[in-house]
């Protein structure tokens, strides 16, 4: 399983999954890329999980013919604190995510009632 962390994931992220086979956008020298040339990229580099904090891809983008599952992050902004308390769901959702699946993990709660409660919605492609 090879994870891509877009431009807009915190590169520090990616030390709180030493377990897999990261990547940023960055490393692979492919900034700046639109998100449908970003995928095809993803494609051919053998990446199968687009982890990003772009809540609008899954709008933009026919997810499914590209064959990757993208893991959205919601939080209160793309800041490596806000986004740290979401990575023990991330690690439960890679174990499961499959191709052309868009899954967000969010601290939806928080905010509200001053706990943190994860909340997984998950996408599946129309049939």
């Amino acid at each position: 399983m090879r994870i891509l962390l877009d431009e807009c994931v915190p590169r520090p992220l990616r030390r709180e999954l030493s377990d897999y086979e990261v990547r940023t956008v960055v490393e692979m020298g492919w900034s700046g890329k639109k998100n449908g040339e970003l995928l095809q990229l993803m494609i051919q580099g053998s990446f199968t999980i687009l982890l990003t904090t772009d809540q609008n891809l899954r709008y933009q983008q026919n997810l499914q013919q590209a064959g990757v599952a993208v893991v959205v992050l919601v939080a209160s902004s793309n800041r490596l604190p806000d986004l740290l308390p979401l990575i023990p769901s991330v690690r439960s959702v890679l174990a499961t995510i499959a191709p052309g699946v868009v899954v967000e993990i969010g601290d939806f709660l928080s905010e509200l009632h001053h706990t943190t409660t994860l909340f997984f919605l998950m996408i599946k492609p129309n049939s």
